[in-house]
């Protein structure tokens, strides 16, 4: 963790952008989902956009490649949906190990090839974990409020796969992120701690929730502070906000994170917001003028980009971003800051 710590203290590192967006530009159709290994699958396989780092490693690759161009110093992981638990939409449960090491081994030697040309800007791996298609905190039927449709248990276990699978793929640092439901995130947490207790590993953490529309709360109910505190227990490199809002509508959460915890903040938000076709119309310059506004408050240490991001976007948050100082942390097992 030293390493990271280290550069975060002398500079803002900047995190890429969506990966699904780029995928979209290769419109791969059911076949490249399938390609010859599993083209007798028995279920559809388009939109398991993480089986492509099987299917499609070079695309996969190229656009590791494309973020690391324009600027990033940290790309994700495309594991975004690899756990047991998501992946059995698809019945490829079985294939959960593999997926997330093949994903992380792709990141890694791009990653490496990128900081073989130049030392002096060290190119890093996020490992990705998604929030799964299940909530620990709700029920799934209006008419049990009591049902859950999985255990905390079952997702630790589904979380400590994906995590065991990414470190031996080499990443560098683990992201638990899109966090609509804290109690999901606590069970990644949870296994991400075994798995390094028994592996006597420092691997970095950084976790991101999301605020999901304008009552500045998560999908679980949570406020920006009730999110941090929530997780203060965990060692943690990091701790921000990502998705559902574009820059400008992340400010006030920033806030909250910034002036209440030691941690290191970061934010990777949508392009704007969606327009009626779901699409995102924010160009890169529109995107890096409302972040402009984290940097001059100094309320960010890590910055990229979700949802409607492409290179470009992450080029023009690069090239900001190397304008201003770092947002002051001193990560620690996180203490909230009580005022």
């Amino acid at each position: 963790m030293s390493r990271i710590e280290d550069i975060l203290k002398k500079r803002i590192l900047v995190l890429d952008g969506a990966m699904g967006t780029m995928l979209q530009r290769y419109k791969f159709e059911e076949k490249d989902f399938r390609g010859e290994r599993f083209k007798d699958w028995p279920s559809d396989l388009q939109g398991n956009n993480d089986l492509l780092s099987l299917t499609q490693p070079d695309a996969i690759a190229d656009i590791h490649r494309k973020y690391f161009e324009a600027g990033a110093d940290i790309v994700e992981t495309n594991t975004f949906s690899g756990t047991s638990i998501a992946m059995a939409d698809y019945g490829m449960e079985s294939l959960v190990y593999e997926l997330n090491y093949e994903s992380a081994r792709i990141a890694r030697e791009v990653a490496d090839e990128f900081t073989r040309k130049d030392p002096e800007k060290p190119r890093f791996v996020a490992g990705s974990i998604g929030p799964t298609n299940k909530t620990a905190s709700m029920s799934p039927d209006v008419n049990d409020p009591g049902f859950r449709a999985v255990s905390f248990e079952e997702l630790k276990v589904a979380y400590r796969e994906q995590a065991e699978a990414l470190l031996q793929g080499g990443v560098d640092l683990l992201l638990v992120e899109t966090v609509f439901d804290t109690l999901n995130a606590k069970a990644a947490l949870f296994a991400i701690e075994e798995v390094k207790e028994e592996k006597g590993s420092d691997v970095p953490v950084m976790i991101s929730g999301t605020i999901t529309d304008a009552s500045g709360r998560t999908l679980s109910g949570q406020t920006a502070e009730a999110f941090l505190i929530s997780v203060s227990h965990i060692p943690i490199l990091s701790i921000g906000f990502n998705c559902a809002l574009g820059a400008s509508q992340l400010v006030p959460h920033l806030e909250v994170l910034s002036a209440r915890t030691r941690a290191a903040v970061s934010a990777h938000p949508n392009a704007g917001l969606p327009n009626a076709f779901g699409a995102y119309d924010q160009s890169a310059r529109q995107m890096a003028d409302q972040i402009r506004e984290y940097l001059e408050k100094s309320l960010v240490n890590i910055v990229g980009g979700c949802c409607g991001t492409t290179p470009e976007h992450i080029r023009a948050i690069a090239e900001l971003t190397a304008q201003y100082k770092p947002r002051p942390f001193s990560p620690v097992s996180d203490k909230v800051i009580h005022q």
